[in-house]
């Protein structure tokens, strides 16, 4: 029997599962058989994002499993991003038709935007200039105006935001007609991201936890870098629990109310990562990884720090 997935509710009263499939970095040729087997086991939120690469098969997986009967099209909850050359309120719209072509779909559950700063509008996803990256001044404030009325034509039922600060959510909801109903950010227990999740809180806004494994696979990581995923402490707890040290980290993260997504294409860690809702971590184990936060930021997207809306230059 597949897991039953419990809900968090948006601020819009919309309902979204709290556990989904991740697929940055899954390969084009991997990702098709990644979302089946998800499906298959349970699975019925799916993250996705134009930068991926990977809409297109994405979206061929959704459709192998709503021919076959295994899912309705409501049955599924797909989540999509505006990437940063699309920021420029006339592009918002063609983006989002774009990735609804390429996923096959006529309506996006969620759609948010993928980083508060803009890069140069043209057909390169990372523009370049005697290296470094070209710089839109497009402001988030404007986007947003453009990603509400998705919401106002049906393009989308929820927008939200991603790797926004706490600084720019606040600018954002001075002038918003429609709130934000999640931020999705990096979340580990080497960044516990407490502080921006009690904010987002008080402004009834869901957190969604990305790289919940500490993203061992994240292409820039160095031979010698700490590995969570390896942390002794977690390995402990593990053999604690007899879970696996994965199951630990996003067992601790759906516990704290967050939407969490890890990303595979392996049948059976796709399988491995949902069997967390048969066992709770005790609050003082909780408390215990708590303690592991050493701002150990994975994702920080350095080639963008000299924009001015770059969010990781305060601390929460």
């Amino acid at each position: 029997m597949a897991p039953t997935v419990p809900f968090v509710k948006f601020n819009n009263g919309q309902q979204f599962p709290i556990f989904g499939l991740g697929t940055w970095k899954s390969k084009p040729g991997e990702v098709t058989q990644a979302v089946k087997d998800a499906i298959d086991a349970g699975y019925r939120h799916i993250d996705c994002a134009h930068v991926y690469g990977n809409e297109a098969e994405v979206g061929a997986g959704i459709k192998a499993k709503i021919d076959e009967g295994v899912v309705k099209r409501e049955d599924l909850y797909i989540t999509s991003k505006l990437w940063n050359t699309y920021h420029r309120p006339d592009l918002v719209e063609p983006a989002i038709k774009t990735t609804l072509k390429n996923l096959g779909l006529e309506q996006l559950d969620l759609y948010l935007i993928h980083w508060p700063f803009a890069f140069k509008e043209g057909d390169s996803l990372f523009p370049e200039k005697d290296g470094k990256t070209e710089f839109s001044d497009v402001d988030y404030v404007d986007t947003w105006k453009a990603m509400e009325q998705l919401v106002k034509k049906g393009l989308t039922k929820s927008i939200g935001i991603s790797n926004f600060n706490h600084e720019q959510i606040n600018r954002l909801l001075e002038s918003a007609e429609i709130k934000p109903v999640t931020n999705q950010v990096e979340v580990q227990p080497y960044l516990n991201q407490q502080k921006l999740i009690d904010f987002c809180k008080s402004k009834d806004i869901t957190i969604t936890a990305y790289s919940p494994l500490g993203s061992p696979d994240r292409p820039w990581a160095k031979p010698g870098d700490p590995q969570l995923i390896d942390d002794p402490k977690l390995k402990e707890l593990a053999q604690k629990y007899k879970k696996t040290p994965a199951q630990i980290l996003l067992r601790y993260e759906v516990q704290r109310g967050l939407i969490t997504i890890p990303k595979s294409v392996t049948k059976s860690r796709i399988q491995q990562n949902i069997e967390i809702f048969d066992f709770e971590l005790s609050a003082d184990d909780v408390k215990y990884i708590d303690t592991f936060d050493c701002k150990g930021r994975v994702c920080a997207f350095n080639t963008a720090q000299e924009h001015k809306y770059y969010p990781f230059n305060i601390e929460y």
